[in-house]
């Protein structure tokens, strides 16, 4: 066992474990430890910086699903926008889960709005579901407010994949787009822009939303994809 792995072995909680091994269908229950997240944020803080976090960060692939997490919040604290996209080409590889995949947010990148965008084409065109579903958190995370622009709609629009995980997270990104730029995205539901099953999901999640109003929720349930329609 190496030193990280006692250390995430040392904060387990077997309940946790249990827990989260059932949020996690495509993760094998007997690669997760059972720590908490903000035992593991605070593990985090203190390694961030250390000879031993650098060893480990080079150290792919992990075996604990707990060691990936602890990698991608080292990797989300990196202060050098390069070394933070270098380290990524390497981890989302390894990447197996929507958990470990939504924690992967590189503070960095916030400095960097005019760079972000061309590799986040990058990655939502990668083979991998989950290098996927990065790129898209990152245009939800970063786009849709001071730095939105329209063709980012088209960018999210654009991905048509079967994985659940990559679907459900465009449905995300246009129904947080109704939220935050409704006059812009609307015409991607008026117009059914997207595949049936994300449509719809789009639909769900946006009257879900406290900052969608009463009036924009009714005229979007009208909008439903009914079977048939």
């Amino acid at each position: 066992m190496t030193e990280i792995q006692k250390l995430l072995f040392d904060r387990q909680d077997l309940t946790y474990r249990d827990f989260q091994s059932r949020l996690m269908p495509t993760v094998d229950p007997e690669t997760v430890i059972g720590v908490r997240m903000p035992a593991l944020r605070k593990l985090a803080k203190e390694l961030a910086g250390t000879q031993p976090a650098e060893d480990f960060l080079r150290q792919l692939p992990h075996r604990y699903y707990e060691e990936n997490n602890l990698h991608g919040l080292l990797l989300s604290a990196m202060p050098d926008y390069d070394a933070v996209v270098a380290a990524l080409e390497a981890f989302l590889p390894h990447v197996d889960n929507w958990a470990t995949c939504d924690l992967l947010s590189p503070k960095v990148f916030r400095k960097h709005p005019s760079e972000l965008p061309g590799q986040i084409r990058r990655w939502v065109a990668d083979p991998h579901p989950y290098t996927v579903r990065f790129g898209l958190g990152m245009l939800l995370s970063f786009y849709l407010d001071e730095a939105f622009r329209p063709e980012y709609l088209d960018l999210a629009a654009g991905v048509r994949r079967e994985e659940y995980y990559v679907k459900m997270m465009v449905a995300w990104y246009f129904a947080t787009a109704l939220a935050k730029q409704y006059a812009a995205a609307l015409p991607y539901v008026e117009e059914r822009r997207l595949d049936r099953w994300t449509h719809n999901k789009t639909i769900q999640k946006a009257v879900e939303s406290y900052r969608i109003t009463p009036e924009q929720k009714a005229y979007l349930r009208s909008l439903r994809w009914r079977e048939g329609a």
